[in-house]
């Protein structure tokens, strides 16, 4: 599965970056945490959208970030995903049901 399926799912695309081959999924709200535990290739489901989500997401070279539940996102959010190419999708589903949809998808 690529990121450009992802509004599939019924994910919305606020800012659409390079197409990339997802390898899994990510759940996890402390930016510190997901720094660590987030990899290559993977969805980060999350609520924080904020600027430091951004710069976590890029880090990890994650493929794309979904942010759950409605959460708000940050004006310099929106601008640092577009100017750095991050997929960043919106869902107003609580991050344990957008993931379970998810690897409703991407099960083989």
């Amino acid at each position: 599965m690529t990121t450009s399926k992802l509004h599939e799912l019924g994910f919305c695309p606020v800012c659409e970056g390079e197409e990339k081959e997802i390898t899994g999924g990510f759940c996890g709200d402390l930016l510190s945490w997901a720094m660590g535990s987030a990899q290559e290739g993977q969805v980060w489901f999350t609520v924080m959208g904020n600027i430091n989500t951004i710069a976590v997401a890029c880090l990890a070279d994650v493929a794309a970030v979904v942010l759950c539940h409605g959460a708000a996102l940050a004006d310099d959010a929106r601008a640092r995903a577009a100017a750095e190419g991050v997929n960043l999708y919106t869902t107003s589903l609580p991050e344990f049901e957008a993931a379970a949809a998810f690897a409703r998808a991407f099960a083989p």
